[in-house]
């Protein structure tokens, strides 16, 4: 991602907001694993998507009009020993040379200089609740300057949430997002094939987690979207088995929702496999059945329908088939009302993606589900469950969990598939496998 293209999202948000406004959000905050040892550090997704900085202890102020720079960014500043240590720093000159600032601070100097950018500004957009420390500070700036009124200094009367405006942009992909989230999906996509070609009986599902982290750093990826789920048999009707510890079993089926995370923006995948390489009959009954129901819920991923209609396809295909196979009774006007077919299939079926691997973004407004709009990226991802032991229930389709997910791009035309790359078809996983 280039400057423009941050450039760019800054003075969309700024026209938003509007002039006598300003904007504060920061980065995230490192967090602790153990003693002295951190978990590997990400910037806040709101934050990186108007900076593009992927640095720690940094706030980014944006100050329609000002008149020395309208986009302002406090961070750390250079210092050798501690990069020695802790690795590069882009300090104040890189903040605004590298990263396209109109000015930068230390962020040691944050309560010294925020509450003169507060000065004479009416709105402060902010996201109260998200830090209390922040919160309490922020508080402080505006009461500091609104304590100079009677010199003449009029301070902020009114906050509003910056998420307001800032998460329905990020509803709408760019070109350069599309590129970046299609990159993502595409080394995932290849990390699931490699999966299914060494999948055997007598492998441990960590071992496919570990084989599909490895895969996607290889190619460039340093992290994954979210933890693997990995389930064998029985475990793949825990809906966020993220244990993953199991052997897998001759017979079974292998469960594998993994994704990783490129430039920031996730992929998210799932994929239902034989751990033998072949589907056995009541298998690939259920296997088909998901899929169809994938397949319907993807054709109504176009511009103009409203969010549940892939949903709503999904379901009537899903409970149509489970009638059709005895797994529930009735006729279908009755099940679809009923919504029977939750015993085996109880989430939704999709949920939007981008920086976050469930994205921001309403799903209703105004109290009616979201028109689809080209540029909206969402998972479709229908499964079906049917633990060990469900009463009422032939056994040879316990102990199968299916699930079945891509990543999918609204646009004017048809649906784009952005992770078509990894096999879906029943032949040609075992194809696949077989090699």
């Amino acid at each position: 991602m280039n400057l423009t293209e941050f450039r760019r999202r800054r003075r969309q948000l700024m026209g938003m907001m509007g002039p006598g406004s300003v904007a504060i959000l920061p980065t995230g905050r490192e967090t602790i694993r153990n003693r002295d040892v951190h978990y590997p550090f990400r910037p806040d997704s709101d934050f990186y998507y108007l900076t593009g900085f992927s640095e720690p202890e940094a706030v980014m102020v944006l100050v329609p009009g000002r008149a020395h720079g309208e986009y302002i960014l406090f961070c750390r500043e250079k210092d050798p020993t501690k990069e020695l240590w802790d690795g590069y720093r882009a300090g104040l000159e890189g903040a605004v040379a590298a990263f396209g600032a109109d000015d930068a601070f230390p962020i040691a100097d944050l309560d010294d200089i925020l509450p003169g950018l507060l000065e004479e500004r009416e709105r402060v957009f902010f996201a109260m609740g998200s830090d209390p420390e922040l919160d309490k500070r922020v508080s402080d700036w505006v009461s500091q300057v609104r304590a100079r009124a009677r010199a003449g200094v009029h301070g902020p009367i009114e906050f509003l949430a910056l998420d307001h405006f800032l998460h329905d942009m990020r509803l709408y992909k760019s070109r350069a997002e599309v590129t970046v989230m299609r990159h993502a999906a595409r080394l995932s996509a290849q990390a699931h094939c490699e999966l299914m070609r060494r999948c055997e009986p007598g492998m441990h599902e960590y071992q496919l987690a570990s084989l599909f982290s490895h895969h996607c750093q290889m190619n460039g990826t340093a992290h994954l979207a979210y933890p693997s789920i990995v389930g064998g048999g029985n475990n793949a009707c825990v809906l966020h088995y993220v244990e993953n510890s199991a052997p897998l079993m001759d017979g079974d089926l292998v469960l594998v929702d993994a994704g990783c995370e490129f430039g920031c923006y996730a992929s998210d995948i799932t994929r239902t496999f034989p751990v033998n390489g072949r589907f056995s009959d009541a298998q690939r009954a259920l296997y088909e059945l998901v899929l169809d129901a994938q397949l319907a819920a993807i054709d109504k991923v176009r511009a103009g329908n409203h969010w549940n209609d892939p949903h709503q396809a999904a379901v009537r295909v899903l409970t149509k088939g489970l009638l059709k196979l005895g797994l529930l009774r009735g006729t279908l006007a009755k099940a679809l009302k009923a919504e029977a077919y939750k015993r085996f299939y109880m989430h939704r079926t999709g949920h939007w993606l981008g920086m976050d691997v469930h994205d921001v973004g309403d799903y209703k407004v105004d109290g009616h589900w979201r028109e689809l709009e080209p540029g909206m990226v969402l998972t479709v991802e229908p499964g079906l469950y049917i633990p060990r032991g469900a009463k009422g229930v032939a056994k040879k389709w316990q102990g199968i969990g299916i699930r079945i997910e891509d990543d999918v791009l609204v646009t004017r035309a048809d649906p784009d598939v952005l992770s078509r790359d990894v096999p879906k078809g029943v032949e040609q996983i075992e194809a696949m496998m077989a090699r």
